[in-house]
Protein backbone atom coordinates (compact mmCIF):
# COMPACT_ATOMS: atom_id res chain seq x y z
CA UNK A 1 0.00 0.00 0.00
CA UNK A 2 0.76 3.91 -0.84
CA UNK A 3 0.63 5.92 2.14
CA UNK A 4 0.30 9.55 2.60
CA UNK A 5 0.13 12.11 5.91
CA UNK A 6 -0.37 15.26 5.47
CA UNK A 7 -0.29 18.30 8.82
CA UNK A 8 -2.53 21.19 7.78
CA UNK A 9 -2.44 24.23 10.19
CA UNK A 10 -5.18 26.46 9.16
CA UNK A 11 -5.99 30.41 9.00
CA UNK A 12 -8.53 30.08 12.41
CA UNK A 13 -11.05 32.89 10.11
CA UNK A 14 -11.39 30.21 7.65
CA UNK A 15 -11.88 26.88 9.61
CA UNK A 16 -15.26 25.83 8.60
CA UNK A 17 -14.50 26.34 4.79
CA UNK A 18 -11.46 24.01 5.19
CA UNK A 19 -13.72 21.71 7.03
CA UNK A 20 -16.30 21.37 4.95
CA UNK A 21 -14.03 21.10 1.71
CA UNK A 22 -11.72 18.32 3.27
CA UNK A 23 -14.34 16.73 4.58
CA UNK A 24 -16.13 16.13 1.12
CA UNK A 25 -12.71 15.62 -0.64
CA UNK A 26 -12.45 12.67 1.98
CA UNK A 27 -15.91 11.24 0.56
CA UNK A 28 -15.85 11.62 -2.62
CA UNK A 29 -12.11 9.99 -2.65
CA UNK A 30 -13.00 7.18 -1.30
CA UNK A 31 -16.67 6.89 -3.32
CA UNK A 32 -15.37 7.74 -6.61
CA UNK A 33 -11.36 6.21 -6.83
CA UNK A 34 -11.50 2.62 -6.87
CA UNK A 35 -7.68 3.08 -5.29
CA UNK A 36 -8.09 4.77 -2.96
CA UNK A 37 -8.63 2.57 0.35
CA UNK A 38 -8.34 5.20 3.31
CA UNK A 39 -9.11 8.59 4.30
CA UNK A 40 -9.50 9.46 7.51
CA UNK A 41 -9.32 13.09 8.90
CA UNK A 42 -8.85 14.31 12.33
CA UNK A 43 -8.36 17.59 14.20
CA UNK A 44 -5.97 18.27 17.25
CA UNK A 45 -7.87 18.27 20.52
CA UNK A 46 -5.21 20.71 21.76
CA UNK A 47 -4.93 23.23 18.78
CA UNK A 48 -8.65 22.84 16.76
CA UNK A 49 -6.47 24.64 13.56
CA UNK A 50 -4.47 21.42 13.79
CA UNK A 51 -5.59 18.93 11.04
CA UNK A 52 -4.05 15.13 9.88
CA UNK A 53 -4.99 13.14 7.35
CA UNK A 54 -3.78 9.48 6.55
CA UNK A 55 -4.76 8.84 3.11
CA UNK A 56 -4.19 4.60 1.60
CA UNK A 57 -4.01 3.93 -1.69
CA UNK A 58 -3.67 0.50 -3.79
CA UNK A 59 -0.16 1.88 -5.30
CA UNK A 60 1.30 5.53 -6.45
CA UNK A 61 -0.39 5.06 -9.37
CA UNK A 62 -3.65 5.58 -7.56
CA UNK A 63 -2.25 8.52 -5.43
CA UNK A 64 -1.46 10.55 -9.00
CA UNK A 65 -4.60 9.19 -9.96
CA UNK A 66 -6.18 10.89 -7.08
CA UNK A 67 -3.98 14.15 -7.39
CA UNK A 68 -4.76 14.71 -10.82
CA UNK A 69 -8.69 14.17 -10.23
CA UNK A 70 -11.35 17.07 -10.44
CA UNK A 71 -12.62 17.10 -7.40
CA UNK A 72 -9.25 17.41 -5.42
CA UNK A 73 -8.01 19.72 -7.22
CA UNK A 74 -10.82 21.91 -6.91
CA UNK A 75 -9.93 21.13 -2.98
CA UNK A 76 -7.21 22.57 -3.38
CA UNK A 77 -7.96 25.21 -4.71
CA UNK A 78 -11.13 26.36 -2.76
CA UNK A 79 -8.64 25.56 0.49
CA UNK A 80 -5.82 27.44 -0.69
CA UNK A 81 -6.29 30.89 1.25
CA UNK A 82 -7.29 28.62 4.35
CA UNK A 83 -3.74 27.19 4.72
CA UNK A 84 -1.18 28.54 6.98
CA UNK A 85 1.25 25.38 6.70
CA UNK A 86 1.14 22.08 4.98
CA UNK A 87 3.31 18.95 5.44
CA UNK A 88 2.92 16.22 3.37
CA UNK A 89 4.79 12.53 3.78
CA UNK A 90 5.10 9.83 1.44
CA UNK A 91 4.85 6.34 2.87
CA UNK A 92 4.99 2.50 2.15
CA UNK A 93 3.30 -0.37 4.38
CA UNK A 94 5.96 -3.00 5.26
Amino acid sequence: MYIITVEYVIDPGHMLTFMDAVLENAETSLHKEQGCVQFDVSQSHDNPTQFFLYEQFVDEVAFQQHVESEHYLTFSQKVQPAVVSKSVRHWYSC
